[in-house]
């Protein structure tokens, strides 16, 4: 199991390019689904999610061809094995995604519960409700969502009484090839929900209202092929802007876009960063300065996103200051902070609340990743720390940031990678 060796106290200086939005190409390749004819996906991340969604695709019986580029090439025509095993979504919770595509296309489908980060629970409820109103029959055993359906599905009116991304997500796609009109009511607006509607209708649907919380899709009788490009990762780039904060340092982030960005920016403003932007482009600039403590509370888009929460953190505890984070989007969402005071951090937990008092410097310590943004919120904590600190169970990392050391490295940070 590999491991972060990380010594800190370098400002981080330069520039760093963001890489396709994981949470975004994760529902476009189920989507591929939807069609026959080739699709190709340009500006695709190298992530352990990705390779593991491939896989998945491949095991239907789906043709996939990896090209120089970050571009994959997908033919879904040929396949014939409409499930999900265990084997392969226990890892990652976006495998039930499948679902609404295969429900769609084949009229059945055979999808194992998933599995992914310990966040709290995240309920297929909604996913599940929402097709058995477009006249699916669904049930539920061995750790298994069996599905079918008669005569293909049928458009419903569907609201969520609680914002759900995958399930606007896994909805908005079953309801592609559904006959008639489907409305979903509170659904989720965040850019990657969007970025998989525009997907879809350069295909060929007929969706409408994306990024609102009314998305309204008529249905279609098929999908054509096509070529789309993924949105940039807007968490890793927030992540690096926040790695330049908390050192003082100064970045430019390429390829990237500052409008699906704005809560976090605007945070980081108010830490005391002076932030300016471009087409494709920004840049952070610290001036070498220590940043101030923000409250932050976590929400649906254009809300403060959870996926930044525990960076944020990291952030706090070597802030001026006092501040409060609230998590209102997923429970036990705080187990870095047990980590963080392993380091010196200075931290209060009180229910979905943690009170973070900065200190001036943290102090390197071996600590454990528990999650995806949590490994993150350690390996930045690690960057300001005093000597090296060893992150492990980086396993968690790789599955939503491709090559964080090299990307780290190449803007002055002293980081390495090292076998157990």
């Amino acid at each position: 199991m590999d491991k972060h060796l990380i010594t800190g106290g370098v400002p981080l200086q330069g520039e760093v390019r963001i890489s396709g939005a994981k949470n975004s190409v994760l529902p476009i390749l189920a989507g591929c689904l939807l069609t026959d004819q080739s699709v190709i996906i340009k500006n695709v991340p190298h992530l352990n999610d990705v390779t593991t969604i491939m896989k998945l695709l491949g095991q239907m019986g789906a043709k996939l061809t990896i090209s120089e580029g970050l571009t994959i090439e997908v033919e879904a025509g040929s396949v014939d094995n409409p499930s999900a095993p265990y084997e392969l979504v226990r890892t990652m919770r976006a495998s039930i995604l499948v679902l609404g595509p295969l429900l769609a296309k084949h009229g059945r489908a055979m999808v194992s519960l998933p599995g992914g980060c310990a966040i709290g629970p995240r309920p297929v409820d909604f996913h599940v409700e929402g097709l058995r109103k477009m006249g699916a029959d669904i049930t539920v055993e061995g750790g298994y969502i069996h599905a079918s359906v008669k005569g293909g599905l049928k458009g419903a009116n569907l609201k969520f009484d609680i914002v759900s991304v995958t399930g606007t997500e896994n909805l908005m796609m079953a309801a592609v090839l559904a006959k008639g009109t489907t409305v979903i009511e509170n659904a989720a607006r965040e850019p990657e929900v969007q970025d998989l509607a525009n997907f879809l209708n350069a295909l060929g649907a007929n969706i409408q209202g994306h990024g609102t919380s009314q998305i309204i899709i008529e249905g279609v009788k098929s999908l054509s092929g096509g070529s789309y490009t993924v949105l940039p990762d807007r968490v890793e780039t927030g992540t690096y802007l926040v790695a330049a904060a908390m050192t003082g340092g100064r970045i430019t982030t390429k390829s990237t876009r500052a409008n699906i960005l704005e809560s976090v920016l605007n945070k980081l403003e108010e830490a005391g960063a002076h932030i300016s932007s471009g087409e494709d482009w920004i840049t952070l600039d610290m001036q070498g300065r220590r940043p101030k403590a923000v409250d932050i509370c976590t929400a649906p888009y254009p809300g403060f996103p959870t996926d930044m929460q525990a960076q944020f953190m990291a952030m706090n505890t070597v802030s001026e200051g006092r501040g409060v984070l609230t998590e209102t989007v997923f429970e036990n969402r705080f187990m870095h902070a047990h980590e963080l005071r392993r380091m010196g951090a200075n931290i209060q937990l009180n229910g979905n609340m943690a009170q973070i008092e900065g200190i001036p410097q943290l102090m390197a310590a071996p600590v454990m990743a528990t999650d995806l943004r949590a490994s993150a919120s350690l390996v930045l904590a690690g960057l300001v720390a005093k000597g090296t600190t060893i992150v492990d169970r980086i396993y968690h990392i790789d599955r939503g940031y491709e090559c964080i050391e090299e990307k780290l490295a190449q803007l002055g940070a002293t980081i390495k990678r090292v076998a157990a």
